[in-house]
């Protein structure tokens, strides 16, 4: 893992963020904006700048947990969210992170994996949700020629997630941002 954590900190050293939006993507804001509890436990895994956990925060949200393997980038995170009593910072390994969510939002953590890691990430996710918790956001729709990212369809993702989710929404997201249009399914999945 050390080598992988050596290629994404130096992203971030360099900032060479191709994949960064610079916002909050649409579909995961329109999401967030029909979630009543805002005391739900939220996790975000491989969080990049964080947009979405900011986005969180400003609505009031008051258990949020964002994970990613950078250390530089955890750094400027911490400088970003001074001492927010609502968000709790991680630098780690998301395999070897221990807790349980009601929530997990996927921003472009799932396609920055390499193919092979796929099958353990769809048990991480089972294993950190809480009963009844839910895997909820985008995973592409297009194959890449190399990566990262990583693309994948949905027939590939029906067959990670199946034995151990409910699919209650995996469809051609329809408020991609220009550059994703057509090429991103928006996923809610429950832990069964």
């Amino acid at each position: 893992m050390e080598n992988y954590q050596t290629f994404w900190n130096n992203q971030y050293q360099v900032n060479t963020l191709g994949w960064d939006l610079g916002t909050i993507s649409p579909p995961i804001k329109s999401y967030i904006d029909t979630l009543q509890d805002k005391n739900i436990r939220i996790l975000i895994p491989g969080c990049g700048n964080s947009y979405e956990a900011a986005y969180l925060l400003e609505q009031g949200f008051t258990n949020v947990t964002i994970i990613d393997i950078a250390p530089t980038l955890v750094k400027n995170l911490k400088n970003k969210f001074k001492n927010n009593p609502n968000l709790n910072i991680i630098l780690g390994d998301f395999f070897e992170h221990q807790g349980e969510y009601d929530l997990i939002i996927e921003q472009t953590f799932f396609c920055a994996l390499p193919p092979a890691m796929r099958q353990d990430y769809a048990s991480k996710m089972h294993q950190l949700l809480s009963k009844h918790g839910k895997l909820a956001g985008l995973l592409f729709n297009r194959t890449f020629d190399s990566g990262p990212p990583f693309g994948g369809s949905q027939e590939e993702y029906e067959n990670l997630f199946k034995n151990t989710f409910h699919f209650l929404k995996m469809e051609v997201c329809q408020n991609s941002v220009a550059p994703r249009a057509g090429f991103e399914l928006w996923i809610e999945f429950q832990k069964k």
